[in-house]
């Protein structure tokens, strides 16, 4: 690591930087946050209330947690002494834009600059930028204070020093960081949970099933198996000892004759499914919904931290 990591910055207090910034202030950093919106410290106060059991769970010391964080009157202020900023505002080209030249102009010269993009490139953003050499994306998974998969994604001007310092950055902060060697619009995560929803969106508009019942479809089947091995590596076993390339040439001529659907952009068709996943879970709220997913995903992780290491014993059932 090229520089310490003491005092960090979140640009953006939604969702995504809220969790940040819960994250950041439960490793010891001290966080310092800037967002336009006019109740940012009762926000800051209720994320941080919200997500304190979050951060037990993890082993993480939640003494004194809300005295490690701030609340910046601007941009300037939040990023004066930062080793880190993590940029959490709109999809939006132009903005990134100016903010990072901003962000280059004040942080300090060590200071780590990232985006939580979610589809946007680096490159798309920086190419105008004098030194964009230690700006790249970190993109998370909602929400980052539990789900551990942080995409480190350089861009065009992003130096290796920095790339390295991002993976020891989200290392530290108990993240899994994976490093994306080339630049594509909305980079691994979010493409393939696209091209599934997309899918999905098919299947429920062309009535073959609930949104509901697709969600089970995938939490006792898919979902476990990806969450335990993959897909590439399920996949593999799927085909028995003479693994991907049995499948590949004993189920692969059959399956690639399946076409993906192409849901409706007919505003009409895309309510109707909207309206089916408000009749599925519209009768709860999101709170409850958010505790709900949180509480799981945490179970999961905890099981899968428990048994890592373990070998998988039944690799011979052919994949369906």
């Amino acid at each position: 690591m090229t520089h310490p990591f003491r005092t960090s910055a979140v640009i953006g207090a939604g969702t995504i930087g809220l969790s940040w910034t819960a994250l950041f202030a439960g490793h010891g950093l001290t966080v310092r946050v800037s967002d336009p919106r006019p109740d940012l410290a009762e926000a800051i106060d209720t994320a941080l209330a919200q997500f304190t059991p979050h951060l037990a769970a993890l082993g993480l010391d939640v003494e004194g947690l809300a005295g490690r964080v701030h609340v910046a009157a601007d941009v300037t202020e939040a990023v004066h002494d930062a080793d880190v900023v993590q940029e959490n505002g709109p999809e939006n080209l132009q903005f990134k834009k100016r903010l990072f030249a901003q962000l280059v102009e004040e942080a300090p010269w060590h200071a780590l600059l990232l985006s939580s993009s979610s589809a946007i490139p680096a490159t798309a953003f920086t190419g105008e930028i004098q030194d964009a050499s230690r700006i790249l994306i970190g993109h998370p998974f909602n929400p980052p204070h539990v789900i551990p998969l942080v995409e480190v994604v350089p861009g065009e001007y992003t130096s290796e020093d920095a790339v390295q310092d991002a993976v020891d950055f989200y290392s530290l902060l108990g993240r899994t960081p994976i490093v994306e060697r080339k630049e594509i619009p909305g980079f691994v995560g979010n493409r393939l949970q696209h091209a599934l929803s997309r899918e999905a969106a098919y299947l429920v508009e062309q009535g073959v099933v609930t949104p509901d019942d697709l969600d089970t479809v995938l939490t006792r089947s898919l979902g476990i198996r990806w969450a335990t091995v993959g897909l590439f590596l399920g996949q593999h076993l799927g085909g028995g000892p003479g693994g991907y390339r049995q499948l590949v040439e004993h189920i692969g001529a059959s399956m690639g004759e399946l076409t993906p659907g192409e849901p409706s952009q007919r505003p009409e068709d895309r309510m109707r499914v909207v309206e089916a996943v408000e009749k599925a879970y519209g009768s709860r709220t999101y709170a409850d919904l958010v505790e709900d997913r949180d509480r799981r995903q945490l179970a999961v992780l905890s099981a899968l931290d428990g048994t890592a290491g373990t070998t998988h014993t039944n690799a011979h059932s052919e994949e369906n």
